[in-house]
């Protein structure tokens, strides 16, 4: 019986093994992928409207992980205060950092104005920091994500030091 078996089990084909595709032929085309996730996420930023919370839907499509908890957190506080928000974002300057085609994981430069970005209370007060620097100097982290059009989502924005400066 246990010859029949390596005879019956022996002849069976190996499957082929399946190569992994990295998920991005070059630097260039990761870094492309990274600068339309980044921008799509500000745009989608830029059209919510902290009375309709289905305008947070498109931001949240850009994120994923702690960033993504992080602004369904954030907008949902938002929203239930009566909060709004008036102005824009801008990228001034987008530059990679590191650039991982293969592993699908980027991490970008941001120079953000956010000089006109207003956000009020239900009183009318700001809640912008009046010490709030008008253009921010962020990381933006992106990793793979094959649910996102662009391939990444965004992980991890943080505040960053040193070059390239954000004057």
């Amino acid at each position: 019986m246990a010859l029949s078996l390596v005879l019956v089990t022996g002849c069976t084909p190996q499957p082929e093994p399946v190569e992994s595709q990295a998920p991005f032929a070059t630097e260039e085309e990761a870094f492309a992928a990274a600068e339309e996730t980044y921008r799509n996420y500000v745009d989608a930023l830029n059209a919510v409207d902290l009375s309709d919370p289905e305008t947070f839907e498109p931001v949240y499509e850009w994120t994923t992980g702690d960033l993504n908890a992080s602004d369904r957190e954030g907008l949902s506080q938002y929203h239930a205060a009566g909060a709004e928000v008036g102005g824009t974002s801008t990228p001034v300057m987008i530059e990679p950092v590191t650039v991982d085609p293969e592993a699908g994981h980027v991490d970008l430069a941001v120079c953000l104005d956010v000089s006109t970005v207003t956000v009020q209370d239900a009183d009318g007060s700001s809640l912008v920091d009046p010490n709030r620097v008008p253009i921010q100097s962020l990381t933006v982290e992106l990793v793979e994500d094959n649910e996102s059009g662009t391939g990444l989502k965004l992980s991890a924005i943080s505040g960053r030091q040193g070059e390239p400066t954000c004057g």
